[in-house]
C-alpha cells in the first residue's frame, strides 16, 4: 500500500481507513478533502502498473499517462464528498497507449470523521472487462445456435411436407377407402407438426403463438381433406397468445385429431357446416375448444374411446394434465380441453391430504 503521510495522534478514523485500504484484495484510494490521494492498495497499484512512488499526494488525473483523467469522474467525485451525489456505478474506459481498453465501474464512498470534522473519500474500482467478453461472447453464440436452430427447423419443416405430400399422392392412387383415408389422416397428423417447426423457425424463440399456428395447421387440414370450401368452413378465432413449444406439439395434434374427426362425422350427406377452433388463455391456463354446427354425436365419454383419434385427444390432454370435455352445441358438438393450473395443484393437494389420512388410518389399524 502507498501512503500520504502518517495520520496525527488521535487520529483514529485515518487509522481504521488506511487500515481498510491496507487489507483490501480489490483496487481500493483513499483520497482527502481536495481529491489528493493519501493511499492507495496494492491490487490499486498492481491491477493499472502505477508506480507507487507517485501516488502519494496525487491527483487521479496525474496518474500513469493521465489515463484516469476524467473531468466527469472529478465532479462526481467532488460533488460525493460535498453530499450533493453519490457514485454507486459510474462507468468509464480506461484507455492506455499500447495496451487494451478496460471497462471500469468507479464507487466512492464519502467517509465522515465527527470529532476532527474531516472528510475523506473511499474510491472502489471494479475491472469489468473480462465479464462483459465473456457475456458477449455467450450472447454471441446464443445468437449462433439460434440461427442453426432456424435452419434446423426449417430443413425438419421441409422433410416433414415432403413426407405429407408422399402419403397425399399415394392416398389419392389407392383403389381401397379405409386406406385412403389412414393415409390422409397421417398426411394431417405430419402436417400439423411441419406447421409447428414453421412456426418455431419464424419465431425464433421456444414459445409458439397459437393463433398463428392454428391457422396455419387448419389451412392445410382444410386444403387436403374440404372438397367444397363453400359447403364446409373451418376458422380459428379466440386471443392471441404464447405456449411453451412442447405443448403446442400436442395441442397442434389435438386440434389436428378433432378437425379430422369432425370433418368425417359432423357433416354426412353433404351438409353445409362450419368448424371453428378456438382459444382462450387467463394467466397460465388455457381453454382450447373445436366446435361443429354438424348432426351432433354423443357426449358420452366411455362410448368415444373405441375410435383411434379420441384415444389420441385423451392421452395428449392428459400429458398435459387437462381436462376434455364433450357437450352439444346445438346443433352440432363442442368439445373443450382446459388446463387450469390452479386446480390441479388444489387437487393434488387434495389427493395428497387423503392419501396421509389413509395412511393414518391404516397405521391404527381401524
Amino acid at each position: 500500500m502507498s501512503t500520504h503521510g502518517l495520520p496525527p495522534a488521535g487520529d483514529g478514523g485515518l487509522s481504521l481507513a488506511l487500515a481498510i485500504v491496507a487489507a483490501s484484495p480489490g483496487p481500493l484510494l483513499l483520497m482527502d478533502s481536495e481529491l489528493r490521494i493519501v493511499a492507495a492498495s496494492a491490487a490499486f497499484l498492481r491491477d493499472f502498473g502505477i508506480d507507487p512512488l507517485t501516488v502519494a499526494g496525487s491527483a487521479l488525473s496525474s496518474l500513469g499517462d493521465g489515463e484516469w483523467r476524467s473531468p466527469q469522474l472529478r465532479s462526481l467525485l467532488a460533488a460525493t464528498l460535498s453530499g450533493a451525489a453519490a457514485i454507486e456505478a459510474y462507468e468509464m474506459d480506461l484507455s492506455r497507449p499500447g495496451l487494451p481498453t478496460r471497462q471500469l465501474i468507479i464507487h466512492a464512498q464519502r467517509l465522515d470523521d465527527v470529532d476532527d470534522e474531516i472528510l475523506r473519500l473511499l474510491v472502489a474500482v471494479t475491472d469489468v472487462t473480462e465479464a462483459r467478453a465473456d457475456a458477449e461472447a455467450r450472447e454471441e453464440a446464443q445468437r449462433r445456435n439460434l440461427v442453426m436452430l432456424q435452419e434446423v427447423r426449417h430443413r425438419v419443416a421441409n422433410s416433414l411436407q415432403i413426407i405429407a405430400s408422399v402419403l397425399l399422392q399415394t392416398a389419392r392412387k389407392t383403389g381401397s377407402d379405409e386406406t385412403r383415408s389412414h393415409l390422409k389422416d397421417a398426411h394431417n397428423r405430419v402436417m400439423s407438426i411441419a406447421a409447428l417447426e414453421r412456426q418455431l423457425a419464424g419465431s425464433g424463440e421456444g414459445q409458439v403463438e397459437l393463433r398463428a399456428y392454428f391457422t396455419s395447421l387448419c389451412d392445410s387440414i382444410g386444403a387436403s381433406m374440404i372438397a367444397d370450401h363453400d359447403q364446409i368452413s373451418l376458422i380459428v378465432t379466440g386471443e392471441r397468445g404464447s405456449v411453451d413449444a412442447r405443448i403446442s406439439v400436442s395441442l397442434g395434434l389435438i386440434v389436428t385429431e378433432l378437425v379430422i374427426n369432425a370433418l368425417k362425422h359432423a357433416f354426412p350427406d353433404r351438409r353445409q357446416g362450419r368448424i371453428t377452433v378456438a382459444c382462450e388463455f387467463q394467466g397460465p391456463n388455457w381453454v382450447l375448444a373445436v366446435v361443429d354446427n354438424g348432426v351432433g354425436m354423443p357426449t358420452d365419454k366411455a362410448t368415444l374411446q373405441t375410435g383411434l383419434g379420441t384415444n389420441i385427444v385423451l392421452a395428449l390432454a392428459k400429458q398435459l394434465h387437462a381436462q376434455v370435455e364433450i357437450t352439444s352445441a346445438a346443433p352440432g358438438t363442442r368439445v373443450t380441453v382446459s388446463h387450469d393450473r390452479v386446480g390441479l395443484v388444489e387437487e393434488r393437494g387434495a389427493d395428497a391430504a387423503d392419501g396421509a389420512a389413509a395412511g393414518r388410518h391404516t397405521a391404527s389399524g381401524k
